[in-house]
């Protein structure tokens, strides 16, 4: 990805964590969709860390790709009604 600029990288690794310190679960945990709430968290967590790695690694692209499917996670999340914005 030759058009990816450091510039833009930045800014999607901003917004992904941004995001995912403002993520709320906003089901109880007695729900049974409880546990699937924290997964969806858990895993856009590990993508968000996968994506630094990929960074400090100079793997632009790999980075990029860890951090949209974060971000996919995050929506998902957010569309089924396991997460909201605090």
């Amino acid at each position: 990805m030759d058009t990816l600029s450091d510039e833009r990288l930045e800014r999607e690794f901003k917004a992904t964590k941004k995001a995912l310190d403002g993520i709320k679960i906003i089901i109880n945990n007695d729900d049974k969709n409880y546990e699937a709430a924290l997964e969806f968290l858990d895993t856009a967590q590990r993508y968000y860390n996968d994506a630094l790695y990929f960074r400090e690694k100079n793997d632009r692209a790999s980075a990029f790709g860890a951090l949209n499917y974060a971000f996919g996670w995050i929506d998902a999340g957010k569309k089924v009604g396991f997460f909201t914005e605090k």
